[in-house]
């Protein structure tokens, strides 16, 4: 951390107070507090005063603050606000940051503290944290799960709770093991395991894997009848709004928070809200894990993650299943992007780790799919042996993806390929290769193999459905739209993308701002999310037949799309073509979401006249296709 604003001020000293007068209350409360029936129990109390640190600076620009309240009974919420932190992996762009929230609960007898915020937030975090509870009180540490934006902080809380027991699914306490690197106190919880606090405060476990991680799980606490969801039902964004009070702000950063991380995992999200109701988890306040807290649309927003995932796998052409090895490498996380791009294409995902699932879940899994996605194991272990269930369920008409985990020990892809394909399995990309720690560029890859193969297992249902769409008198109609002729790049880190465009036009005069129709299942749509920029180039009206023709090759998945091209970085980094006419740089200001498209709208923030020469036009027979 380059520097540091003074401590943490308002925040410390109010809540220190309140801590204090709930630490002296807590033997009374003991002895006169019973267990509170679900009947007795009350709405949540009313949020008192939101307390906010001051803002430290990271990397020298980068502002960082924490805020806290009382949420509920004996509930306190510690949010960690990233205001400036404008990436998540390569297909999710922040427009307004996030926040890492955490959560102290004090029983009348024990204290739990679920999850742990970014390690870049550690001084601020636990001077904040001090001024909430004395950290040598705590007597659990609740990891909902081990992405490191949840339990980074964990190891150091430990070395001030030395006592304290890590609360965890099996699979969760092995990661952390390997990101603690230290002995520590741990129980591994199961769906229904109940921990008891004390005057009311009785941790229930639901199990929720997938979410968007393989050791996700909720916790709930009955007696403020608040569930702890961890990444889901949150959102990006980074307010000092404690609550969903704003449901328009609100919504925008919630929808796209489902579409890149809950979508590809469409099913366990409705399996999750079963669990939830078969136990009996009445909550009314949902802590997530970003963004604000859900309080007063409860109802509607946990409805729209039943509807949009229902929807998603009603929508779905096809289904695959995805295998991992959980801590192992970077399986888990590319094995998201792969499912990222699948459901681009309209393809239902299963997410299977092949070192928890056992043998009938995998052959049913296969089974039941069109396509298989299998992220090499090691070479020993329960993941390996679940390789053999898996080879030995395959059928001749699927397809099948095969990439490394760069685990260090990872089964050999050349042998597993040689293995499928010995059983009339297609490969429809060859086999994925990392060599180094994962990049842009490797997700990247990732995604649009993923897309690649998902639009190999939809496209006689693309094609029957386009037939479909429209009549062909309005298709013909329709049809003689034109528009002009345009190469739309982009660039985020060591990964760049292109496209042909003609659907676009202008839609603004101040500010000077248009809009482009982009394809869900285009590759440079992770580029081009609400604040990224991107160069828009004008093909000329004479010569512009060798640049389509080029961009219009269906490049293999992480290809240079700019190989013999000549070109020179705009400001932003995406690439202005030499032989355009003119460019404009712009910047993504809003997305809409057109069933098969995103209109993206866009301001124009800087450009130049190359030829003087018209835009070259586009002229279709028909409109059911490009």
């Amino acid at each position: 951390m380059a520097s540091r604003a003074p401590a943490t001020t308002r925040a410390t000293a109010a809540l220190s107070s309140r801590a204090r007068v709930r630490r002296a209350s807590r033997s009374a409360r003991a002895s006169t507090t019973t267990f509170t029936t679900r009947a007795a129990i009350a709405e949540p109390e009313p949020v008192t005063e939101v307390n906010n640190s001051e803002i430290e600076l990271f990397e020298g620009k980068k502002r960082l603050q924490t805020q806290t309240s009382v949420i509920g009974p004996d509930t306190t919420c510690i949010r960690s606000l990233d205001w400036d932190r404008d990436r998540f992996d390569i297909e999710f762009g922040l427009e307004k940051g996030t926040t890492y929230n955490s959560y102290v609960i004090e029983g009348a007898e024990k204290t739990a503290l679920v999850d742990a915020s970014h390690e870049k937030f550690r001084s601020l975090y636990i001077d904040t944290l001090k001024g909430v509870v004395d950290p040598s009180t705590i007597d659990y540490i609740v990891c909902s799960h081990t992405e490191p934006d949840h339990s980074g902080l964990i190891g150091d809380i430990l070395e001030l709770a030395p006592n304290a027991t890590v609360l965890g699914s099996k699979v969760c306490l092995a990661f952390l093991e390997n990101l603690v690197l230290k002995p520590f106190k741990s129980r591994a919880v199961k769906g229904g395991d109940v921990i008891d606090l004390g005057g009311g405060h009785e941790l229930k476990y639901i199990m929720a894997p997938n979410l968007h991680w393989p050791d996700t799980m909720f916790t709930y606490d009955p007696a403020s009848r608040l569930i702890y969801t961890c990444d889901a039902f949150g959102s990006h964004y980074c307010t000092e709004e404690m609550f969903d009070t704003d449901l328009q702000a609100v919504m925008p950063h919630y929808r796209f928070y489902y579409e890149c991380l809950m979508k590809p995992n469409a099913r366990s999200v409705l399996t999750a809200l079963r669990k939830c109701k078969s136990e009996e988890a009445d909550f009314v306040g949902v802590c997530n894990g970003h963004g604000p807290l859900l309080r007063f649309n409860v109802d509607e927003l946990i409805g729209d993650y039943q509807r949009w995932s229902e929807d998603a796998l009603e929508k779905a052409k096809a289904n695959t299943v995805v295998f991992y090895t959980s801590d192992y490498g970077f399986s888990d996380r590319l094995s998201q992007s792969v499912a990222r791009g699948l459901t681009k294409a309209d393809v239902e995902v299963t997410m299977m780790d092949m070192n928890t699932a056992d043998t009938q879940e995998i052959i049913e899994a296969v089974g039941h799919a069109t396509g298989i996605v299998l992220l090499a194991p090691p070479t020993e272990g329960p993941a390996h042996d679940a390789l053999a269930a898996i080879v030995g369920s395959c059928g001749k008409k699927q397809k099948i993806l095969i990439g490394e985990s760069y685990g260090g020990a990872d089964e050999p892809v050349d042998t597993m390929a040689v293995k499928f394909a010995s059983l009339g399995l297609a490969e429809v990309v060859p086999a994925l290769r990392v060599k180094e720690d994962p990049s842009e560029a490797t997700y990247q890859l990732f995604e649009e193999s993923g897309t690649d193969l998902g639009q190999v297992l939809t496209k006689k249902a693309t094609i029957k459905a386009m037939k479909s769409a429209m009549s062909n008198d309005v298709a013909k109609a329709l049809g003689r739209v034109s528009g002009g002729l345009y190469v739309i790049t982009a660039a985020q880190g060591t990964a760049t993308s292109a496209m042909v465009a003609s659907w676009v036009a202008q839609a603004s005069f101040e500010p000077l701002g248009f809009t482009v129709a982009i394809a869900k299942d285009r590759a440079i749509e992770s580029y081009m999310q609400v604040g990224d920029k991107f160069v828009l180039n004008c093909l000329p009206e004479a010569g512009w037949e060798p640049i389509v023709k080029h961009f219009l090759i269906r490049f293999p998945p992480g290809a240079d799309r700019f190989e013999d091209v000549e070109w020179q970085p705009a400001s932003c980094g995406a690439p202005i073509l030499k032989d355009a006419a003119a460019y404009v740089q712009c910047k993504v200001v809003s997305r809409m979401e057109a069933a098969d498209h995103w209109i993206v709208y866009s301001e124009a923030i800087d450009g130049k006249v190359f030829k003087d020469e018209k835009t070259a036009t586009h002229h279709r027979k028909v409109a059911s296709y490009y």
